[in-house]
């Protein structure tokens, strides 16, 4: 209900003066004139004066939203001047004067018009104003008054927000806060309890609570699990005149979600897992997944697999997945069912992010058991080595046995095996093979200088099953014998001087052999027992498998022997010992005073004697330039006889040029016309031609017929000038028309054949006339004596 209240009040201060006794003295005040009044007191002859009575305001209360049928009395103003004759009128002026407060100004009533509304303004200022009607004057001071609008519960508390989100940890203390809640009323807080505002839970117990005062949402239960619930919802009201019957509310929503901890360990959901595998499957090969659930969510539910040490651990490993968070059963090495057929391991999975605070609840680890089964698969023989390598003598026999190679089954039914030689490796079929037991034996001949290793590929194939084979490399050696007799190391070149002295070094030689003895070589040199003693040369051995070839006298002759056969035995120092015999030729030269060879040759010796070395080389010097010579003049010739007319392609001179080309036969119809030569008219005619560009890439520029000049030198210069001056001329090789006949001549023809058709001698005394060029003729033809 509203209560309203009608209030009335006049408020008069009258301030009294003392009186002074003061002649004939007048005062005022700023509020009213001053007026003299006469009076006896104690003491007589004195004036007594005092100020007349004004008003004073105090502030009107009034009831804001008020809902009565009549407006609502606010006040009245009155001043003892009012005689209630009407002769005063009462102004109001001030805030919503006229609007929202209207005055009686006969009476001074002051009523409000409207609805107030203290939240919009609680207080207005006014001044009040008592005019005489008559004079206009005012019969009392201006007088400022306020109006108090009282506040009255007409508003309801507010929330900030119309829904709060909030978060808290999981399992958290009862008490630990989560969100404060402020709700506003817009109600006067220092009037009544209209503005107090207690804080309530409508929803959301009994896990949480709020303070009332403060609005402060706390846990309210202990242990509080994200994985049984994750999002609550809660009501907040806020009621005002301090919570009490009657007072206005508001309410708002709070959504909180608990975040989660790292409060639950790895769990798989089995204590045994269990997965085959072929014993043919490749290391990093996977098996299988297994995976621990944790509830928690993110970083909290991250799991880490390993394989505990013991049966198994270095057969295979777990890798973890980070996506899916389960752990991979890979194959770490070769298995082998014939050696194992059964693996249990024992794999751990482990938090990598623990809470410290929530260590108590127990490990955060778990284990399980996984077992292996290792699957039988039919394998390929086996071999007993990765390799084999074997040495065989290179003077081993055909059909010796040098070497056998192994293999068996690896399976348990242990099927028979055969053997082969992969003859892509054996084109030459020098090794073959027993299929049964694996030995190989020589086919052929061996030769360790033609091929020293022999790199074979040996097959082993289960009978029972072609399909399951393998093959192994063989290596085989070829083991030296010394079966190769030394020789020099080169042909060699020998020669002695004719002036050689006795006991002067003419050569060094050395030997070389392809056989390899395991100590190295070791060559020894001799002449054949026949020169033992040579009485030209002998040989010097110089025990570092090198000899040196001595002269033995002093002087040689060309004159008498131009050339010696010297026999030299090489031997070598392994067993068997081989030896070979080299012959060394020296031929003697003449040489100079420093040994230096000259010449060899015996024709020399055969030439003049008068003749000298210089003068040999003189002949030979003139012999060669006169070569030059010769070359030269026949090269300068052949350039001349071949230079072009055009030297260069960018010459665009019009030439006659010669092609030295004589056509392509009778049915070469689109050669060079020659009578263009003698008709201008045929150079007029759109013919193709073969020696410039087609008209559809250049065209050429038509000229005038010049036909009509009978003066054959001027028609010359004119088309000269023409084919010069044209910027249209092609620059390619072309045949320009120079020369002209012209049409007819008054002689007609000058041929001696038609002259014989005629009856008489004919006159050719007219030639004279034509002008110097024909004087000849006219001399020739124009005389009597002429025939």
């Amino acid at each position: 209900m509203m209560r309203t209240y009608s209030l009335t009040v006049l408020l008069w201060s009258c301030m009294l003066h003392a009186v002074h006794m003061m002649p004939s003295q007048k005062r005022t005040n700023k509020h009213s004139k001053s007026e003299r009044i006469t009076g006896l007191s104690e003491n007589d002859g004195e004036t007594l004066h005092r100020t007349k009575r004004g008003w004073m305001w105090n502030q009107f209360f009034l009831l804001e939203e008020y809902t009565g049928p009549d407006t609502q009395y606010v006040g009245k103003l009155h001043t003892d001047q009012d005689k209630g004759d009407g002769n005063l009128k009462y102004i109001l002026t001030g805030d919503g004067a006229g609007s929202l407060f209207i005055i009686d100004e006969n009476t001074g009533d002051i009523h409000a018009a409207k609805k107030l509304d203290r939240e919009e303004k609680s207080l207005y200022v006014l001044r009040a104003k008592a005019i005489d009607r008559k004079t206009g004057r005012q019969v009392e001071p201006e007088s400022e008054f306020i109006i108090k609008i009282h506040d009255i519960n007409d508003n309801e508390p507010k929330f900030t927000k119309d829904m709060y989100t909030a978060s808290i940890p999981e399992m958290s203390g009862v008490g630990t806060s989560v969100i404060q809640v402020t709700a506003t009323d817009a109600d006067d807080a220092n009037y009544g309890n209209s503005a107090k505002v207690v804080y309530s839970i409508l929803q959301g117990q009994p896990y949480f609570s709020v303070d009332p005062e403060t609005g402060i949402i706390k846990t309210a239960l202990p242990d509080m699990s994200r994985e049984n619930r994750e999002q609550y919802q809660v009501v907040i009201q806020a009621k005002d005149m301090g919570g009490q019957m009657g007072g206005l509310s508001g309410t708002t929503t709070v959504n909180i979600t608990l975040t989660d901890v790292n409060d639950n360990p790895p769990r798989f959901l089995q204590s045994t897992y269990q997965f085959n595998s072929p014993e043919s499957a490749p290391p990093g090969t996977p098996l299988g997944r297994i995976k621990a659930n944790d509830p928690d969510l993110g970083e909290n539910a991250e799991t880490e697999y390993s394989i505990s040490n013991g049966e198994g651990s270095d057969m295979f490993d777990i890798i973890t997945d980070k996506d899916t968070q389960e752990g991979i059963i890979t194959v770490k090495k070769q298995l082998d069912f014939e050696n194992k057929m059964l693996y249990t391991l024992r794999v751990e999975a482990t938090n990598t992010h623990l809470d410290p605070h929530f260590l108590q609840l127990g490990p955060f680890k778990d284990t399980a058991l996984v077992k292996i089964s290792v699957e039988d698969i039919d394998e390929p023989p086996v071999f007993s080595r990765p390799s084999y390598l074997i040495e065989v003598d290179e003077d081993a026999k055909e059909g010796s046995i040098i070497g056998q190679v192994v293999a068996q089954d690896p399976d348990i039914t242990k099927n028979t095996i055969k053997y082969s030689v992969d003859r892509h490796t054996d084109l030459d079929r020098i090794f073959n093979i027993y299929s049964g037991n694996g030995s190989l034996f020589i086919s052929k001949p061996l030769d360790r200088e033609e091929t020293p290793w022999h790199n074979i590929t040996v097959i082993a194939t289960e009978i029972n099953n072609p399909k399951q084979s393998s093959q192994i490399p063989v290596f085989i050696r070829i083991l030296d014998i010394n079966d190769h007799a030394p020789e020099f190391a080169k042909y060699y070149e020998t020669f002695v001087c004719e002036n050689a002295k006795a006991g002067q070094l003419i050569q060094t030689v050395s030997a070389v052999d392809k056989d390899e003895p395991p100590r190295g070589h070791k060559f020894f040199f001799e002449l054949v027992p026949e020169f033992a003693v040579h009485p030209n040369f002998s040989i010097v051995d110089n025990k570092d498998n090198t000899a040196g070839i001595m002269t033995r006298r002093n002087g040689y002759s060309r004159s008498k022997t131009s050339t010696y056969l010297l026999p030299v035995i090489i031997f070598d120092n392994d067993y068997p010992i081989q030896s070979s015999t080299g012959t060394l030729t020296i031929r003697v030269c003449a040489c100079d005073s420093q040994g230096n060879m000259q010449s060899c040759n015996a024709e020399a010796l055969l030439l003049p004697a008068g003749l000298s070395t210089g003068a040999l080389v003189a002949i030979l010097l003139c012999i060669i330039i006169l070569l030059v010579l010769v070359v030269l003049f026949a090269a300068l010739k052949r350039q001349r006889k071949k230079e072009p007319l055009i030297i260069s392609k960018d010459d665009v001179r019009d030439n006659i040029v010669t092609y030295n080309d004589e056509g392509g036969g009778e049915e070469d119809t689109q050669a060079f016309d020659i009578g263009t030569l003698r008709n201008p008219e045929a150079r007029e005619e759109s013919k193709m031609r073969r020696d410039v560009i087609p008209e559809t890439i250049f065209q050429i520029r038509r000229t005038t017929p010049l036909w009509e000049n009978i003066d054959v030198q001027d028609f010359i210069h004119r088309r000269l000038k023409e084919n010069d001056s044209d910027p249209a001329a092609p620059p390619y090789d072309s045949l320009a028309t120079y020369a002209y006949e012209g049409n007819d001549s008054i002689a007609n023809s000058l041929s001696s054949l038609e002259s014989l058709t005629t009856d008489g001698n004919q006159d050719y005394d007219y030639l004279s006339d034509w002008g110097p060029r024909f004087k000849k003729l006219a001399d020739m033809y124009g005389g009597e004596d002429s025939d």
